[in-house]
């Protein structure tokens, strides 16, 4: 036992001494003399994090930065994303700021960069069928776009253009020197794009993206300098506080424990830097020496959209092309086309059959056009299409006497109608009124028969016993359809142009 004891000491006492000369080994190492912080820092325990930490110079500095006036969602976790929820259709402020450096890019310094604002999907599998997804929208929603700049209430931007085959972007140019906001509207909602439509907050979510570009030698704004992009769920109006107040109510509930877990609400969203959208910038060329706000319809796009003076619908000229006469050939070209829906008085569609050549329209049957114009210009596209003229209201059938200058007071009715008393049977026009006055009759027979219209005084009806009745208004509305009337024309009682008698 005693043995036992004794054992216990040595052991003890040999653990003490190895334990003090490990402390003073420690004390060595780190004393005044030997004590180095980058000796710590090769600690391995160190040489993960910091080969992620930035050398000071290599600190990335974003030339932009873009804030959009709107607030994020409270229920979002620590590590996550922002997501903010916008109302469909009303207008938020995204503000562009200039976030150089003194003496960053001075290329662009005193000059204009052109900025692209999309909304694209946040989905990867969205974004790869993102084509087939629009043009579905595009076909229930005709004529709208899914992205509109509010100009109005825009500062600072200048040319804004809009092309018709990308309805979910705009661009402009701005002078990152002067203040500059981008109020953009979103009418597509997250819904629209969902198999089923749960909700509001079954919806999927979109992207705001900000590409901004510089000019290359050739003027053409088509340098990448910065993009950055944010998620966004898009309700329908007063959806979107609906859903924040919801957000926040679930949050307050939560214990401070499960708090710490989320981040908080701030009251605008900064986008994020991110890749460029991978489309490539159209040919952007600054044309104009003033820097002057020159604001442009959205409607007034990047198309080419033919001269106004010959599409007018109301414009007459000669040589008319093909595509602007009265019926689409299936043979017109897609330019041809646009001539003919702006001559007909379709111009508001030109941007949504922008790709459609005369054939591709007239295979669309009257339940298509319906669908996509709406059921009133739908039908009056339908049957422009097909020449389907307008059934006149009355019709009737003229023949025009031997000339002769009788005074009016001597007149006599003619014979029989079907010959001229010579054997020669009498030729018949026929008159179709869409308006059912008589001032329509004067100018159908001035037209039929080469009359100038400023010269017919009166129109007459031949009565009982020669007498010679002014054609009114009333009369007309109470001729028979198909009635037939021969007519000749006497000088006025002042020489100065003809009556013209009916019987």
């Amino acid at each position: 036992m005693a043995w036992v004891l004794k054992m216990d000491e040595v052991i003890e006492s040999g653990l003490v001494h190895d334990f003090d000369a490990s402390l003073s080994g420690i004390g060595q190492e780190l004393g005044a003399g030997a004590y180095s912080m980058s000796d710590v820092l090769a600690l391995p325990i160190f040489k993960q994090e910091d080969s992620s930490l930035p050398l000071d110079g290599e600190t990335k500095h974003p030339p932009f930065q873009y804030v959009m006036c709107a607030a994020t969602s409270p229920a979002v976790k620590l590590h996550d994303e922002t997501l903010t929820y916008l109302n469909q259709g009303q207008s938020y402020e995204i503000r562009m700021l200039d976030n150089r450096k003194m003496g960053d890019m001075p290329e662009i310094t005193g000059k204009l960069v052109k900025s692209i604002i999309r909304v694209v999907f946040h989905d990867r599998r969205l974004q790869y069928t993102e084509h087939q997804q629009l043009e579905g929208w595009k076909w229930n929603r005709p004529g709208d776009r899914l992205l509109d700049l509010d100009i109005p209430m825009s500062v600072g931007i200048i040319d804004t253009r809009t092309n018709p085959s990308q309805l979910n972007a705009v661009e402009f140019l701005w002078d990152p020197a002067k203040r500059t906001s981008a109020f953009i509207q979103v009418h597509c909602i997250s819904t629209e794009f969902t198999p089923r439509k749960h909700g509001g907050e079954k919806g999927v979510p979109f992207r705001i993206q900000v590409d901004t570009f510089k000019q290359n030698e050739n003027g053409e704004y088509t340098d990448h300098l910065h993009s950055a992009s944010c998620q966004i769920k898009v309700f329908k109006p007063k959806g979107a506080d609906r859903k924040q107040k919801t957000d926040r109510e679930k949050m307050e509930k939560r214990t401070a424990h499960e708090k710490e877990k989320y981040q908080p609400s701030y009251d605008t969203t900064i986008l994020t830097e991110c890749s460029p959208w991978p489309d490539t910038p159209t040919a952007y060329v600054n044309s104009s020496p003033s820097t002057a706000p020159a604001f442009t319809s959205p409607q007034q796009g990047t198309c080419s959209v033919p001269d106004s003076n010959s599409s007018s619908p109301n414009h007459q000229g000669d040589g008319v092309s093909q595509a602007s006469s009265e019926q689409l050939q299936p043979s017109a070209t897609i330019q041809e086309t646009q001539q003919w829906l702006l001559k007909n008085r379709f111009s508001s569609y030109t941007r949504l059959f922008s790709n459609f050549s005369g054939a591709d329209l007239l295979k669309l049957t009257k339940e298509d056009l319906v669908q996509i114009c709406g059921a009133a210009d739908g039908i009056r596209l339908y049957n422009s299409l097909k020449s389907r003229s307008v059934r006149p209201r009355l019709t009737i059938y003229v023949c025009q006497e031997q000339p002769s200058s009788p005074p009016l007071q001597s007149q006599q009715p003619a014979g029989g109608r079907g010959d001229s008393g010579s054997g020669t049977p009498y030729v018949y026009h026929a008159i179709y009124l869409e308006e059912m006055v008589a001032s329509e009759v004067a100018r159908k027979l001035a037209l039929v028969f080469n009359i100038p219209f400023h010269q017919i005084n009166q129109v007459y009806r031949q009565g009982p016993t020669g007498i010679h009745i002014l054609v009114s208004d009333q009369m007309v509305q109470n001729f028979q359809d198909e009635s037939c009337f021969l007519f000749f024309t006497v000088k006025a009682e002042n020489g100065d142009g003809i009556h013209i008698v009916l019987k």
